[in-house]
């Protein structure tokens, strides 16, 4: 099972040597994926949570595909219904193509109702929007690999966001995996066993403690050392290929303090390595 990191890309602490030095430690530590979040118009709501200066995730991106080599880059997750179907497909390609085959497209519905308006998207649309946009990339994919006319790239790994019905059926119908975010233990292990998914990479919070929390609504994710590591174990047997790691904690003044999350994901790499 590989670990990725959630790195924000937003904030009154983020700028662009932060954003290198946040790339220089993931892939330094031995993680496999760099992942963004996506918002277009950083309305009040969604500033009240992941304010400017926001660095949109597919320019952002492509630049940090230069500075690194071995790790891979995505989005977790890309708001479908903002962009064109085929201007996803088109920007999703050159990025995969000019990081050597190293994008993984994570995809959601959104939530932001003020950027919808903003945007001039109907809100209520949103769940047909996506399913659109993933019926485009599916075919974009098939042209690329299915016709003998390709280019011989493997196909961008789509991972699909959200728990409702709907959105497990969107994973199981286009998705090459479920993307669930920060979702209790139970909830993911009950819809694992419900539904034939095609995959499981889930986004889980990382937040050290130096006591170990009892409480029985402990977030994945949250606890000492031991209880993270134990958490990745479980979710390992449940049949994660990837688990990213998401160190923000909804407080925009964390992003002026980076080294609290470099400091917890260099313990969690290095401990994760020499597990059995």
């Amino acid at each position: 099972m590989q670990l990725g990191v959630n790195v924000p890309n937003f904030g009154p602490g983020t700028d662009p040597g932060v954003l290198r030095e946040w790339a220089r430690i993931t892939e330094g530590l031995g993680f496999g994926l760099l992942m963004v979040s996506d918002h277009v118009a950083v309305t009040p709501d969604v500033a009240e949570r992941y304010p400017e200066p926001f660095y949109e995730p597919f320019t952002t991106l492509s630049w940090l595909a230069g500075l690194t080599t071995r790790i891979r880059l995505g989005t977790t997750v890309l708001v479908a219904p903002y962009r064109h179907p085929l201007l996803v497909a088109r920007m999703a390609t050159n990025l995969s193509r000019l990081s050597g085959d190293r994008f993984v497209l994570g995809v959601g519905v959104g939530w932001a109702r003020q950027e919808f308006e903003a945007l001039g998207v109907p809100f209520t649309a949103r769940g047909r929007l996506t399913d659109e946009c993933l019926r485009v990339l599916r075919e974009s994919r098939h042209a690329e690999t299915g016709t003998g006319t390709g280019t011989g790239t493997p196909p961008i790994p789509v991972w699909v966001g959200g728990h409702s019905e709907a959105a497990i059926r969107r994973a199981v119908r286009f998705g090459d995996a479920w993307h669930p975010l920060r979702l209790p233990m139970p909830l993911m292990r009950s819809v694992l066993n419900e539904h034939a998914l095609p995959g499981f990479a889930p986004r889980i919070a990382l937040r050290m403690t130096p006591a170990p929390v009892d409480s029985p609504e402990r977030p994945v994710g949250v606890g000492t050392l031991e209880q993270i590591l134990d958490d990745l174990d479980q979710l390992r047997l449940l049949g994660a290929d990837t688990v990213v790691l998401d160190p923000y904690h909804a407080d925009p003044q964390e992003t002026l303090r980076p080294e609290v999350a470099w400091e917890a994901l260099t313990a969690v790499a290095t401990h994760w390595r020499s597990r059995p």
